[in-house]
């Protein structure tokens, strides 16, 4: 049987806290301000081949809380999954890996996210939804404008 025969498959394997970190380096006095933080939030992806047919797909976010000059908290999450994608036009795969595998990481990050800053005793920060294909669209602009092309590695 060809592979053009074949039925493209799409499972998610296993969803898992791939790395996760918390700094407070100006606790306990920072809980005394009485200011509300400003919250900067920065966002990577990333998917890498783990093996024939097999993907792993990664969201990193970065959560800084400032207060005036004085960082309240810091906190880093990196959720990750492994999925199977086999007979996947080739076409298709960048997006997939880009745009639908971290739709579907990313609530559980979020989730992750705001449960560790409500732990370490600060009030919940409620992450935003992302629009991954306007992200994924903006990357691959950029890399464009860089010279470079895009690629799982």
């Amino acid at each position: 049987m060809a592979d053009e025969n074949l039925q493209p498959v799409f499972q998610i394997q296993r969803i898992y806290l791939k790395d996760m970190s918390l700094e407070q380096p100006n606790s306990p006095a920072i809980f005394l301000e009485q200011e509300a933080p400003t919250i900067e939030v920065s966002l990577d992806v990333g998917a890498e081949s783990v093996a024939e047919g097999i993907y792993e797909s990664t969201v990193t976010i970065t959560v800084t809380a400032k207060v005036k000059d004085k960082v309240a908290f810091l906190v880093e999450g990196k959720q990750a999954g492994i999925f199977e994608a086999r007979n996947i036009p080739a076409d298709q795969m960048d997006p997939l890996l880009g745009i639908g595998c971290p739709n579907i990481i990313y609530p559980y990050l979020r989730g992750n996210i705001a449960d560790l800053i409500t732990r370490a005793g600060f009030p919940p920060v409620h992450l935003a939804e992302i629009n991954f294909e306007v992200f994924y669209q903006q990357r691959r602009q950029a890399l464009a404008q860089q010279g470079g092309a895009p690629a799982v590695q």
